[in-house]
């Protein structure tokens, strides 16, 4: 709940700051995708239903931009779907604890030129944060219209994804890889 107040808060700030840009998630065309590779068999794939975000660019001071980006945990569709309710639950995710997952990049540097960038953003699961690396594309489709092709990749121990036996790395994979794809449009 904290985490929803908190995004609100944020969204609300940066829709009232006159020298900001805000662009927000256009969910009807956007994607956000995961993969975790596993030994002998067909790959973990999924995707995510139901996120939200925005980015906020300064134009006043080209280093005061910021990026926030919320997945809701169950709303995941997987592959393996009889695994759902194991993936959910305080074994993997633990979703009801902890129902979202986001991504914050605080006050990255981005010129209008620029359609390759790479910044760092802070990954928060399951209560633990990490600083991750996201390689950016971005592409400008209209004035206010643009998509966003990202990738990133992180470790599930890291975050406890995976406990008890599933904490092995012998059969699933540590790696979890995120795609996105997402088309942002101007406010």
């Amino acid at each position: 709940m904290k985490v929803i107040f908190s995004l609100f808060f944020i969204f609300l700030y940066c829709k009232q700051t006159v020298a900001n840009d805000l662009w927000t998630i256009d969910k009807d065309i956007s994607s956000i995708e995961f993969e975790v590779p596993v030994l002998f068999t067909k790959n973990v794939t999924g995707k995510f239903n139901t996120f939200d975000g925005f980015v906020s660019l300064d134009l006043s001071n080209e280093n005061n931009n910021k990026a926030l980006i919320n997945v809701s945990i169950d709303s995941l569709d997987l592959n393996y779907k009889r695994y759902k309710d194991l993936v959910l639950s305080e074994i993997f995710f633990d979703s009801k604890k902890f129902p979202f997952g986001v991504i914050d990049t605080n006050n990255f540097k981005f010129n209008y030129e620029d359609n390759n960038i790479i910044l760092t953003g802070e990954l928060t699961i399951k209560g633990k944060s990490q600083k991750i690396p996201i390689d950016i594309e971005i592409i400008k489709l209209a004035n206010e219209l643009v998509q966003v092709k990202s990738e990133i990749s992180f470790s599930r121990n890291d975050f406890e994804i995976g406990t008890g036996n599933w904490k092995n790395t012998t059969i699933l994979k540590d790696k979890i890889n995120i795609r996105a794809n997402i088309f942002l449009f101007k406010e």
